[in-house]
């Protein structure tokens, strides 16, 4: 072959090499749109941490009860891979006791009820691979008409309270509501014992007497930590907070004079939500 020609030739394959190799890097850097994109819930209750992992299919027009979800079958409760729940201590669903752990969320709906279970097969990606021996938790669960349809696919954390609140599944013109509950209260008693005994600076004599007070528990031990809270600051809400023990106490006096005192400071702060609180606290005693 003429040397030219073969340089030439030789100098061209290089070229297709260069840009084969530069296309794929290329490819392997682009980032496409998921038509079900992934998404993580985190959210407190109580001192539990719960954390939701799934991915979120939109209706598109599409008719979704029994017709993309099929009545009757497994499913994975999302798209893409089985829905994830990461329970950070022991929680209870729809009055199942469930450790803490990592776990995969399956479904299986029907018209009038579903079928949930909470399986410790984590690496299952859906329905495939479902083994009902993996399961730490199965029950039934309702599902609620909605008067909004819901367009993508979601879970999330509603009705919250101290130590509950509802895991609830909507997608289309449904939600499914879980009961999810945690039990912290004994155990925060316990520290809180432990933590007000110790010889430690900085104990948190405001928070041990509000929690003492919102469960009516203790409440001469509130009444001390209140007053000591108040010795380190006289803000007008630690005040108020003992008027709110005092009252429970039973010592109106005592509880009219810190409800007085109360507003006193809060007008001073200008916080008019509290000035309020103390007005109603105080005509509530009259």
């Amino acid at each position: 072959m003429n040397t030219k020609l073969l340089s030439l030739t030789c100098a061209v394959g290089a070229g297709v090499v260069m840009a084969t190799n530069a296309m794929a890097q290329s490819a392997q850097k682009l980032e496409f749109p998921q038509p079900s994109p992934a998404s993580t819930l985190k959210q407190k209750v109580g001192l539990t941490d719960v954390e939701i992992n799934y991915s979120r299919p939109s209706a598109k027009g599409r008719e979704i009860w029994g017709n993309v979800v099929p009545y009757g079958q497994v499913w994975r409760t999302g798209a893409n891979a089985a829905t994830k729940l990461v329970f950070s201590t022991k929680v209870k669903l729809n009055g199942k006791e469930i450790p803490a752990g990592t776990y995969v969320l399956l479904t299986v709906p029907n018209k009038d009820e579903w079928s949930v279970m909470i399986n410790k097969n984590v690496e299952q990606t859906g329905p495939y691979k479902y083994d009902a021996a993996g399961n730490v938790a199965e029950f039934k669960a309702k599902p609620v008409k909605l008067a909004q349809s819901v367009e993508t696919f979601t879970i999330d954390m509603q009705n919250l309270r101290e130590s509950a609140g509802d895991l609830t599944i909507s997608w289309g013109n449904l939600a499914v509501p879980l009961k999810l509950e945690v039990d912290f209260i004994d155990q925060l008693y316990a520290d809180i014992e432990k933590t007000m005994a110790g010889d430690g600076k900085d104990k948190p004599y405001f928070w041990a007497a509000a929690f003492y007070n919102a469960h009516d528990h203790e409440l001469e031990k509130a009444k001390k930590w209140i007053d000591q809270a108040i010795a380190e600051k006289e803000a007008f809400y630690i005040v108020h907070q003992k008027a709110q023990i005092l009252k429970k106490l039973g010592d109106k006096a005592g509880a009219k004079a810190a409800a007085e005192r109360s507003l006193e400071l809060s007008k001073q702060a200008n916080d008019y939500a509290y000035i309020k609180l103390n007005n109603d606290f105080l005509a509530g005693l009259k």
